[in-house]
Order: C-alpha cells, then sequence, then structure tokens
C-alpha cells in the first residue's frame, strides 16, 4: 500500500479518512492545520478508505498524560475492507521509524484494558507488537508504550485522568473538534437532552492546556453520569437517550 503525508500544504484538496462530508470535515482540518507546526503527522492510504495513522509529541497531545521525549498516537485507524492487510503495522513502523530518526523514547498510545473500545486502539495488537502498560486508569482506561530507549522513564498520566471524576450532577460532557463525528452528534444530543428535560453540560475544549487538564483519559468524548466516567464512545441522539433511559 502507497500512503499520502498529509501536510498544511495539501490538506485542503486531500480526503482525511476518518472525517465525514461538508463541515464536519473542515471542523476536523482546521483542527489539524493547528497542529502541524507543534509537530503532528499525518498519514493515510492512497486509497480511499479509514487507513491512517496521526500522531504528535507527547508535548503538545490533547491528553492528560505526562510523556516529555515521546510520541503519541493520537489514532491508528484501520477498518472495512482494508483490514487484514497488515497495513496497521506499515503505518506503526513508519510512526515507530519516525520516532527513532527524531531521537525519541518511545511511542504511547491509549487503548481500553482487556478488549478493543470504539475509538481506542486495540491492546491485543499492541501488546503483539512490543507495548507494555505504562498507567492504568480507573475507568479501564489504558495508557500502553513502546520503549525505544534505553531506561526511558514511562510516560504515565496526571491524576486527573487516572482518576476521572466531576462533581457536576447529571451528565457532562468533554469534547474537542479532533474527532469530526462530535461536530456532528454533540449538538443533536444537546438538543435531545434539552427536549427530554435531561440535565446536560457539554464543556468545548478549544486549546492544548485545557485538554491536558481535561478530568478523563480521553479527551476527544468523556461523558460523564452524576459525577463518574460513563463513556468514550461518540453518542449519537438515539443511542445518548437510550442511554439516559429513554425509549
Amino acid at each position: 500500500m502507497k500512503y499520502i503525508h498529509i501536510t498544511k500544504e495539501n490538506i485542503d484538496k486531500e480526503h482525511i479518512c476518518c472525517a465525514m462530508s461538508g463541515k464536519q470535515a473542515l471542523a476536523k482540518k482546521e483542527w489539524l492545520k493547528k497542529r502541524f507546526d507543534e509537530g503532528l503527522v499525518f498519514y493515510r492510504s492512497e486509497e480511499r478508505g479509514k487507513c491512517f495513522i496521526e500522531y504528535i509529541p507527547a508535548e503538545n497531545a490533547w491528553v492528560p498524560i505526562e510523556a516529555g521525549g515521546w510520541l503519541y498516537i493520537n489514532c491508528l485507524w484501520v477498518s472495512g475492507s482494508m483490514k487484514g492487510h497488515g497495513y496497521s503495522s506499515e503505518l506503526l513502523s513508519e510512526c515507530i521509524r519516525d520516532a527513532k530518526e527524531q531521537g525519541k523514547k518511545g511511542i504511547c498510545i491509549l487503548c481500553a484494558e482487556g478488549r478493543k473500545r470504539e475509538f481506542l486502539a486495540d491492546p491485543k495488537f499492541l501488546k503483539y507488537k512490543g507495548f507494555k502498560v505504562a498507567d492504568i486508569s480507573d475507568c479501564g482506561i489504558n495508557l500502553m508504550y513502546l520503549p525505544l530507549a534505553e531506561n526511558a522513564d514511562q510516560p504515565r498520566f496526571k491524576d486527573c485522568a487516572r482518576h476521572p471524576k466531576v462533581s457536576e450532577t447529571g451528565f457532562v460532557l468533554y469534547y474537542t473538534d479532533q474527532c469530526p463525528f462530535t461536530y456532528y452528534w454533540v449538538p443533536k444530543v444537546l438538543e435531545a437532552a434539552k427536549e427530554h428535560g435531561i440535565s446536560f453540560q457539554a464543556f468545548h475544549i478549544t486549546d492544548k492546556e485545557a485538554a491536558q487538564n481535561v478530568p478523563a483519559p480521553v479527551t476527544t468524548y468523556a461523558l460523564f453520569r452524576d459525577g463518574e466516567f460513563l463513556t468514550q464512545g461518540i453518542q449519537s441522539d438515539k443511542k445518548f437517550l437510550a442511554l439516559a433511559g429513554i425509549k
């Protein structure tokens, strides 16, 4: 498979695999444009489909981790007809090559403890590739790492990510434009909550500093209910209403 390196120079004319069409794609592209100068790298398959990797120096990652000198993978996604051809391995190999060339300590990424969860990496694949668990959040989300330098201090969660909790009652959502699906679904969920009288607060994270202090390991979408972390899975309005017990 051949891959296209998405940059500031070509992003306006290139498709980005995870994006929906229209304004959703534009929101994601604008988010990416602001990250390229911070070291973000984005490769996608030449063939159309969900097959891409997106990574950035961990100091600039929009997650509450302490991982100076590491690369952080925002997303490694291969799905549909693209699966089963070794493309995940190819994309990861390019990230490893780049990390070594930059003299990084290693690579880190989020996954769920023990099983694959939506919008998170597959822990079985990562273990097969030599990744180990660096830290575990109370909500069952792990920070995994692949060391590339001897005796490197392993990355870890900030306390706010290791022990996710909020003080507000009702539903509370933290989200960013890093995933285009939030642009589409969050307004629909807010409207559904309003129509049914459901307490719902949404906090749109728009800068790195705020993202690095979100009270959850995942910042693209972190949904709480009565103070407890509920899910990182982006909810449609119908899924949310079912979650809230509305038929």
